[in-house]
């Protein structure tokens, strides 16, 4: 058998494709694609059974899993993790009966995958009280793990990496939810004690040197790729726009984007307030779910001047300027993406910035910030604005609604970037990491 390394996922992020999980399924390819075997390590907030290899896939993609008492969850967590953890987890092999019905690409592939229950939450208890790991052992030691964001979690018998995508709890506390103590103690202990970190861009790498004294040797930008969905990019450019014209009621090419969580680091506050400003008559999209201290964005987004009625056809219907779709399929994402005028992206703080990547390779015009990891990303092929500057990010979406040639050339430039950060190129990279940790891999 060909040697394995093992990813973590959780149920959740396995069943519904989460923006870990997807990092995870690419950091699978690129190990298949070496000759190395993917393995997950799945930590489920239910009860699995793998003697029953039927049970056990139901189960998994249930959704239906409402707790009977949520005010006890937390509690429980702690208290197992506190007992179980010392004595340590030991997995196993889930079974793949073919029961459930999955659309390609629904869920992560990986080549064997392996289950335990409630791993994650009660390794973070056990190190919240005691600043101790959770140690796995796994029925077949794999060659690697490799942690796809800080896990308390030590996998016995082989070498243990990270992936630390960006410190912004660190950097803007005032801007997440997580309990920063935590989050420092735990970043500390993997930086010592992790046999390697990996991070996703140039900046990231320099920030966590510079915080945490990391040796250069001891850290690794991969960089990321993206994997867009394969249905949505089929459609021709007029199917494409066709599609966001029924979907929507939309015109390609007559209204900006924005993708990414209601989230304070987003700036979609000060963003709706420039487009507001700026007096453009295309609307502006606002798509991703609610995320956290968002009730001003929300209340922006919402705003009565935003509303207007359209007469059409001698039908009088309701429109709105800001609009917001909570939650999209991939390929309807991909359709919108690609019917945008320009993705307007003014964020403050990103490890990396996915959204960008996947407007550039798809041709579509790219606003993004002048800060952290984004120019990196970015390169020539965007106009980068300060995301604190009201009057700077007016003046560029001016330029984006006035400026034919000028989106042309971003267009141009933007597919051209993208190509720094295909996915063959990102696989080669991820192989050559994994060459230097174990030495060599079978199609090194």
């Amino acid at each position: 058998m060909p040697p394995a390394i093992l990813y973590d996922q959780n149920d959740l992020a396995y069943r519904m494709g989460t923006g870990i999980a997807t990092y995870a399924s690419n950091l699978a390819k690129a190990a298949q694609q070496a000759g190395i075997a993917a393995e997950a390590l799945l930590s489920t907030d239910v009860a699995i059974d793998p003697r029953n290899p039927v049970l056990a896939e139901v189960s998994l993609f249930d959704y239906r899993r409402p707790p009977k008492l949520p005010w006890l969850e937390p509690a429980t967590s702690t208290v197992r993790g506190l007992l179980r953890s010392p004595f340590g987890y030991r997995p196993q092999l889930l079974p793949s009966s073919g029961t459930v019905l999955l659309s390609p690409g629904s869920v992560p592939v990986f080549d064997r995958t392996y289950v335990t229950r409630r791993l994650f939450n009660a390794a973070r208890a056990y190190f919240y009280a005691y600043g101790r790991f959770a140690r796995v052992r796994m029925p077949a030691t794999p060659a690697l793990f490799h942690a796809t964001h800080p896990l308390p979690v030590q996998v016995q018998g082989c070498p243990n990496i990270v992936t630390v995508h960006d410190l912004v709890p660190l950097r803007l506390p005032f801007m997440t939810l997580d309990n920063k103590r935590y989050i420092f103690r735990l970043l500390d202990a993997l930086m010592r004690r992790a046999d390697h970190i990996v991070t996703v861009s140039e900046f990231s790498r320099r920030d966590i040197m510079a915080l945490f004294g990391v040796p250069e040797h001891r850290i690794t930008n991969t960089y990321q790729a993206v994997s867009l969905s394969a249905r949505g990019l089929a459609p021709s450019d007029d199917e494409a726009a066709e599609q966001v014209a029924n979907l929507f009621g939309l015109d390609p090419g007559q209204y900006y984007l924005f993708i990414g969580a209601l989230e304070p680091k987003k700036n979609v506050g000060r963003l709706i307030d420039a487009y507001a400003a700026s007096g453009s008559r295309r609307p502006l999209v606002i798509a991703g779910g609610e995320g956290w201290q968002n009730k001003a964005d929300l209340e922006r987004i919402n705003d009565t001047r935003f509303g207007f009625w359209r007469i059409r056809d001698n039908t009088v219907s309701a429109h709105r300027q800001v609009r917001r779709i909570p939650y999209l399929p991939a390929e309807q994402l991909v359709l919108l993406l690609r019917g945008a005028r320009a993705l307007l992206f003014p964020s403050v703080f990103e490890g990396f910035g996915l959204p960008v990547l996947e407007a550039m390779t798809v041709g579509t015009p790219v606003m993004t910030s002048d800060r952290t990891s984004l120019p990196e990303v970015a390169g020539d092929a965007a106009l980068l604005v300060d995301p604190t500057d009201l009057a700077g990010m007016t003046r560029a979406i001016r330029r984006l609604d006035n400026d034919s040639d000028l989106l042309a050339e971003m267009s141009r430039r933007g597919r051209v970037q993208a190509e720094q950060f295909s996915m063959a190129r990102y696989q080669a990279r991820v192989r050559e990491l994994y060459g230097t940790l174990l030495g060599s891999v079978p199609g090194g």
